[in-house]
């Protein structure tokens, strides 16, 4: 039976606002947060969209967390936040990434290596990252996740190829080229429509709900065809070099929703939620909890169903505050190899 770390990585979304920071977090999350209480406290937390960082820190910090920020550059005032239990685990080496330093917008990313202060030979690196949104730019999507897939596989060797997990708004669905990027370690660029490579045009809530389709006739996807090809500057930006047509990744990774088995209403044919986000102009799936090898996801916590979701006529409501729904997964760390796997007690 494989040992469980106990170890809970929870994404959220923080909207924008001028009420009290408290009203803004989901209410049974900020009862888990807060009371910190059972055999099962959450130890790591990764929201992304932070535009309130010294406030929500202030109300972690006394339920025992410690967080690291980075900012958005450019005018933006909100970024990407890291918190995790002081007494569980320790900060070893953390990177913030500027996507506006390699051509890639504003965005940010951030990379933490961790190791448990129980047992200094288990080592964890997590990295958060907020995705470009503009489904127009899947050359500058692809860019911002290679760039972080890179460096936390650097990040990883450094540390004893410690296990990866990458949290975040990806912002791309789990029937997109993107997400086969992610899952599959490669993907030909060209064979794709830049504009389509995430996926998000085919999730507006009127197509989703079944209120309309769009037909489209094989003149207008010729022609689509024909006046989105990929210019060098764009491949340069997908792939880091203008003659590289075939992008590929260093890690081999998958999401822990997939993996784990879920409800039929809430998940999809690929095992993912049917729905992370939900908002005037999208109803879908764009966040996700990804693994490398070293650990393993034991449980889930499912997300909403889309009939229950769909009753709120759109999030942020009075329930949630945010247009994203939390995931929660717990991983296990597999046992130790005679190589050298770090990971083999019981915590």
């Amino acid at each position: 039976m494989v040992p469980q770390s106990l170890l809970h990585l929870l994404p959220y979304l923080l909207v924008h606002g001028t009420t009290p920071l408290e009203e803004h977090i989901d209410h049974w999350i900020r009862i888990r947060i807060l009371s910190a209480t059972g055999s099962n406290p959450i130890h790591h937390l990764h929201p992304q969209e932070v535009d309130k960082y010294y406030d929500l820190s202030e109300i972690l910090v006394k339920a025992g967390y410690v967080g690291s920020y980075k900012r958005r550059t450019g005018d933006a005032i909100d970024g990407c936040a890291m918190f995790w239990k002081a007494n569980e685990f320790r900060l070893l080496e953390g990177e913030s990434i500027e996507f506006k330093g390699f051509g890639l917008r504003d965005n940010v990313a951030q990379l933490s290596v961790f190791e448990m202060c129980k047992d200094e030979s288990r080592r964890l690196l997590i990295g958060n990252i907020h995705v470009l949104y503009n489904p127009s730019h899947g050359d500058v999507k692809l860019g911002q996740i290679h760039f972080l897939l890179s460096r936390a596989q650097i990040l990883s060797e450094k540390w004893g190829n410690a296990p990866v997990v990458l949290a975040g708004d990806f912002n791309s669905t789990p029937q997109s080229a993107i997400y086969k990027f992610l899952s599959s370690s490669e993907l030909n660029i060209l064979l794709y429509d830049k504009r389509e490579l995430s996926g998000q045009r085919s999730c507006h809530p009127s197509q989703v709900l079944g209120v309309k389709k769009e037909m489209r006739s094989p003149l207008i996807l010729t022609n689509r065809l024909f006046n989105n090809c990929w210019t060098d500057e764009e491949v340069k930006v997908a792939t880091g070099s203008a003659g590289c047509h075939l992008l590929v990744h260093p890690l081999k990774i998958a999401s822990s929703y997939a993996t784990v088995k879920g409800s039929e209403k809430t998940r999809g044919c690929n095992g993912e939620p049917l729905a992370t986000s939900y908002h005037s102009k999208f109803l879908g799936t764009v966040d996700y909890l990804w693994y490398s090898d070293g650990i393993v996801p034991t449980r889930v916590l499912d997300t909403i169903p889309l009939d229950i979701l769909q009753s709120t006529g759109g999030l942020p409501c009075k329930k949630m505050g945010s247009d994203h729904l939390a995931l929660v997964s717990e991983f296990a760390f597999t046992p130790r190899t005679k190589e050298g796997n770090n990971f083999n007690s019981q915590v």
